[in-house]
């Protein structure tokens, strides 16, 4: 599982900003599906507050996970938990962003 767990998995990536805008978006690490790749395509060159939205959209888009089968637990299909935890990654990478900017800032 060595190499399947350092590519797969809860996504990782890095993002580089031109003003307001996702210039470039690095995956790491994404889901097998291929979803995190393809929505981080779709997002680059877009406004922050508009890629915020989009990225787990697009998640949703390319996720091949069955829309119908229904987490017991979080009453959430396959689909929108993706959205949920890749728009978590991006508000992680952006708000480390901020704090590495802050710091050059001093």
């Amino acid at each position: 599982m060595k190499d399947y767990g350092r590519i797969f998995g809860a996504p990782e990536i890095d993002i580089r900003l031109d003003g307001e805008n996702i210039s470039e978006i690095k995956v790491f690490k994404g889901a097998p599906c291929g979803a995190t790749w393809e929505a981080a395509q779709k997002v680059k060159d877009m406004p922050v507050k508009d890629a915020l939205t989009r990225f787990g959209l697009e998640v949703q888009f390319f996720c091949t996970a069955d829309p119908a089968a229904w987490d017991p637990i979080s009453g959430k299909s396959p689909i929108h938990i993706a959205d949920h935890i890749h728009s978590a990654a991006l508000k992680i990478c952006l708000k480390n962003k901020n704090k590495e900017n802050s710091k050059k800032a001093e």
